[in-house]
């Protein structure tokens, strides 16, 4: 089963993310609140991580932010995509971690949580940021996003260099390719949320994994 296959489709009787989104006017220098259907997800969320409530409110200026972080994660994955982080899979899993914040909190943005909120709540917590994604419709439900999000939190520490004599690391078993492969998919998948456009250089093919 592709990836895509795991995510593409909505819940059948749930309105979409767009659809909830259409319904907000974005006007001005004005914004609007975000509220139901979400706000019990949120607030569980919120609850299990003991973070500060958030009120989602998008505005012109988030959504410029949301752009530009997007596309600084196709950037930073460009190097993945060409090999250049994939001789070891430490390196592939540090700048992966860099992608897939930045992809997760171009998400977050779009949909309104705010860029202060994000950089005190989120940090380089991949877990965190894939869970408030996810219970506010981005729909990335992959059992192996998920798997490989727990693996890449924090990110940093797949950045600094394994001396002899410190205990292993959980790399989760996944290769350089298979990383590719899954933020490819998260790419792709807020790419298909947010309506962003790809870079000129992107053209990347929707990713596939065997389930």
């Amino acid at each position: 089963m592709s990836i895509n296959d795991m995510f593409a489709s909505e819940s059948v009787g749930h309105p979409s993310r767009r659809e909830i989104l259409r319904s907000f006017a974005i006007a001005g220098a004005g914004s609007a609140i975000v509220t139901a259907p979400w706000n019990e997800a949120l607030t569980a969320l919120q609850g299990r991580y003991a973070d500060a409530p958030v009120t989602l409110r998008r505005s012109r200026e988030s959504r410029d932010l949301s752009r530009d972080r997007f596309q600084s994660a196709e950037i930073a994955f460009t190097g993945i995509d060409a090999g250049f982080f994939r001789r070891h899979i430490r390196t592939t899993l540090h700048q992966a971690g860099a992608v897939a914040k930045l992809a997760l909190c171009a998400y977050l943005l779009d949909v309104g949580f705010s860029d202060a909120w994000n950089a005190e709540h989120i940090r380089q917590d991949i877990a965190k940021a894939l869970a408030y994604a996810n219970a506010t419709g981005l729909g990335l439900d992959c059992p192996h996003m998920a798997r490989l999000a727990a693996i890449l939190t924090p990110y940093w520490k797949w950045g600094y260099p394994h001396l002899i004599g410190d205990p292993p690391m959980d790399d989760g078993g996944f290769s350089p390719e298979q990383v590719c492969l899954l933020i490819r998919a998260l790419l792709d998948r807020v790419h298909d949320a947010t309506g962003h456009a790809r870079l000129a250089h992107g053209g990347h093919q929707h990713a596939t994994i065997a389930s």
